[in-house]
């Protein structure tokens, strides 16, 4: 693919896309709360049918006349939608703050914040799922809130990778007669409510066709004018029938992400493996001479720019778990086919092609590694990651596919598996994963087992008072306690989740989701319901690597070596240090790290992690499916730190914790990326079949020859020979971050890896800028 270049048009768009104003979007409120009262007496799987598909028919369009992918949820761009079926309450709070709150802006119209409080807010105050929810359980969410972070509270479900396949081989229309051909059996509501939404699907479709044809009239330039035309037939074509070149494909696809947050404004609606299921249109286009190898990249770089145009308006407090709008659009290339074979293909290339050039936050580029992938496909995807953007990502088939197998995936699912979101597993088109269940902080468990249950920040009490590190006789006994909280908490966060899930059925039914997503239809369920193959949840383990240096600490200073009492400990914990700081230095330095080799430190890590997914086991979600567990954060190493006091692995209270869910934490790992790797590695895989995140910073310089590309080439084999399922990487410079903070108006378009995503760091609050430019950076493996 060498010698392909970014072309004139796809520029004109990027700088155009770049230049759009964020604003916050009432109009599909409007449009959702007009249907409601119009249809009081219906069900609700029928109201949120007829509210899409009036949606689809009544918000305002636009497009760009360059464009040759079109569709978006709102006239503008980037623009967050207040959506009220999810929740409206906190908007309320907060609508007027949007433009200055530290993380994730928007800029707000006077007239719709009137509109909202004057039309929205009325009709579905108590009525929205924030509301139902916090009505039936928000008093024990609230109890727990400090150790255990409950999601998807104010939003439907997200994290899904629909079945792309057959939404390009049926189309809108195949998969309505699919539905009304099972209307006269049971459920008539649920195949009601799938063709209400395929309807208003092909009428979207339409109106795009009218509206680039009608622009297309006005324009003089006939090669453009030429351009507009095709994609007005692409649009026009889609609504009556299956995709049939690559261009229409791609459209096809772009349609369907669109319109699945139109339903459920929710973020991580994954294509998963694009160049596997796009590849026999690419190949035919190819091959009977309609498409060439330049023309594709124009097209997959136009869609490139569209998954950078709809972003998640999420509260203040949930921007700072998951900051930079991470909307998580994830691409998985390369890895294994079917029959276990290496798999890549001249899409592969071209993807990687598209994210050299840009280097924008979406998609999320991932590379599935294994140890037959080939030289060519991994040292391109080198190449890109050096370029600085954080992409791609890699994910190991050798550790990922055995262990997600013992999940009850068919041994074909798992080899299909695909990336949603930032770095959780899933099968396509077949799994409500619903995998962003919850945040669940070890670390703060650890702070109340050694402070009688209470709270070192606030000194209340909000765990069982089974003592503290001064009546832990052994370190045995210690353990026994941190165990029993762990309990405490898990059993409190199970009976949450149910809450969540339970309202979610009853609230916020999905039919167009559920239409792409096998199963459903078959048995005429709901996905919200358990309609889909496998109905999954995952729980994050919040922070290993801390827990890890923390107990290591313990163990050797307080009862081993006995180098420090109990009682100053205690002391110094509950001070944060002050007049402690020959104790912090001790703890810091005295005892070894996670992230350096040290098989004790690690083995202590990775044996709690063994027990919370254990016990985990020993639950069912409300919709019969498994629970299991990732290690990833987001960006909730920071919020998260914020909540935890003074901990024994010498960090003051309220720092960040480790970024990444496998990481070291940062500056301490200082034996070099592959001690890293083999104390990432003794992390069971079972522990990780909801994600893994292990994130590293090298340094630009290391990849300006081709040695060093050759040095890194081996560093990935190790990290495919180890089994870790995941790894990431930042490559910049300290310096230039910091000239960015300077000067934010010059960095615009600087991307980082926060955590499994990539984010513009001027649009990141200070506190997270911070802890990226603390990472530790390498200069070799």
């Amino acid at each position: 693919m060498n010698g392909l270049v970014m072309s004139p048009r796809i520029k004109e768009l990027k700088e155009k896309m770049l230049s759009h104003k964020r604003y916050a979007s009432v109009e599909q409120a409007l449009i959702i709360t007009e249907t409601y009262k119009q249809n009081e007496d219906k069900p609700v799987i029928i109201k949120r049918a007829l509210a899409l598909k009036n949606s689809l028919l009544k918000l305002e369009i636009d497009v760009e006349n360059e464009e040759l992918i079109v569709g978006n949820r709102t006239k503008g761009v980037r623009d967050g939608v207040v959506f009220p079926e999810s929740g409206s309450s906190w908007i309320d709070r907060e609508f007027e703050d949007l433009p200055t709150r530290a993380q994730d802006k928007f800029n707000v119209k006077t007239e719709d914040i009137e509109k909202f409080r004057e039309i929205i807010k009325p009709y579905w105050e108590d009525h929205s799922l924030e509301d139902v929810i916090r009505k039936r359980y928000g008093k024990e969410i609230d109890e727990i809130a400090k150790v255990v972070k409950i999601n998807q509270k104010d939003h439907a479900q997200g994290h899904i990778c629909p079945n792309c396949k057959e939404w390009l081989e049926l189309g809108p229309e195949g998969i309505k007669q699919k539905a009304i051909g099972k209307i006269k059996y049971a459920n008539k509501d649920f195949y009601e409510s799938v063709v209400i939404v395929m309807e208003g699907t092909q009428k979207f479709m339409m109106r795009y066709h009218d509206l680039m044809k009608e622009k297309a009239e006005l324009v003089s330039d006939e090669k453009l004018k030429s351009s507009m035309l095709a994609v007005a037939e692409n649009c026009k074509n889609l609504a009556i029938r299956p995709a049939e070149s690559f261009h229409e494909a791609v459209q096809s696809i772009w349609f369907l992400f669109v319109i699945l947050h139109m339903e459920s404004n929710a973020s991580s609606f994954s294509p998963g493996r694009m160049d596997e299921f796009l590849y026999p249109y690419y190949k035919k286009d190819i091959d009977n001479g309609t498409l060439d190898n330049e023309k594709a990249l124009e097209i997959i770089e136009c869609i490139w720019l569209k998954f950078n145009q709809i972003v998640y308006l999420r509260n203040s407090h949930s921007a700072k778990f998951f900051a930079g709008f991470p909307i998580g659009f994830n691409i998985a290339i390369g890895g294994q086919d079917e029959n276990g074979n290496d798999f890549s293909n001249e899409l592969s290339f071209l993807f990687l092609k598209a994210q050299e050039h840009f280097g924008l936050p979406q998609p999320n580029l991932s590379v599935r590694l294994h140890k037959e992938t080939s030289e060519e496909l991994l040292k391109e995807s080198i190449r890109v990651v050096a370029k600085g953007s954080g992409m791609p990502q890699f994910f190991n088939d050798e550790a990922v596919i055995s262990s997600i197998m013992e999940l009850g995936i068919s041994e074909k699912d798992a080899r299909d598996y695909a990336i949603v979101g930032c770095v959780e597993i899933t099968t396509q088109g077949n799994n409500l994963g619903w995998s962003d269940a919850a945040m669940f902080n070890l670390n703060k468990t650890l702070e109340l087992t050694l402070n009688n249950g209470k709270c070192l920040l606030a000194g209340d009490l909000i765990a069982p008072n089974l003592g503290n590190i001064t009546t832990y006789e052994t370190y045995e006994d210690l353990e026994k306690a941190f165990t029993s909280e762990i309990d405490y908490f898990i059993d409190k966060m199970i009976l949450a989740c149910e809450q969540v899930e339970k309202a979610h059925i009853d609230v916020l039914p999905s039919p167009f989701l559920s239409s792409v997503i096998d199963d459903c239809i078959e048995k005429g369920i709901d996905v919200t319901a358990g309609g889909a193959v496998y109905n999954l949840s995952g729980i994050q383990m919040i922070q290993v690597a801390n827990l890890a240096d923390s107990l290591a600490a313990i163990k050797l200073l307080v009862y081993d070596e006995k180098r420090i009492s109990k009682e100053n400990l205690l002391q110094a914990l509950q001070n944060n240090f002050e007049g402690h700081e020959v104790i912090r230095a001790m703890l810091l330095n005295r005892s070894p790290k996670y992230g350096n080799d040290v098989e004790w430190v690690d083995e202590i890590g990775a044996k709690w992690a063994r027990y919370f997914n254990k016990k985990l086991t020993n639950y069912t979600n409300y919709r019969g499916g498994r629970y299991h567990t990732g290690m990833y954060t987001v960006s909730a190493h920071v919020p998260m730190g914020e909540n935890v006091g003074a901990s024994t692995d010498g960090r003051y209270a309220k720092q960040p914790l480790a970024d990444g869910g496998m990481s070291p934490v940062y500056g301490r790992d200082s034996a070099g990326p592959t001690a890293v790797l083999k104390s990432v590695s003794r992390l069971d895989n079972i522990l990780t079949t909801n994600g893994g995140l292990l994130n590293m910073k090298f340094l630009p310089e290391f990849f300006k020859t081709e040695n060093g590309i050759d040095k890194f080439s081996k560093f990935l084999r190790t990290f495919v020979d180890l089994e870790i399922p995941h790894i990431q990487f930042n490559v910049l410079r300290r310096e230039d971050l910091l000239e960015a903070q300077k000067n934010p108006e010059n960095y615009r378009s600087l991307t980082v890896r926060v955590a499994g995503y990539t984010a513009y760091f001027t649009e990141l609050a200070g506190e997270l800028q911070n802890e990226i430019i603390a990472r530790t950076s390498y200069g070799d493996v």
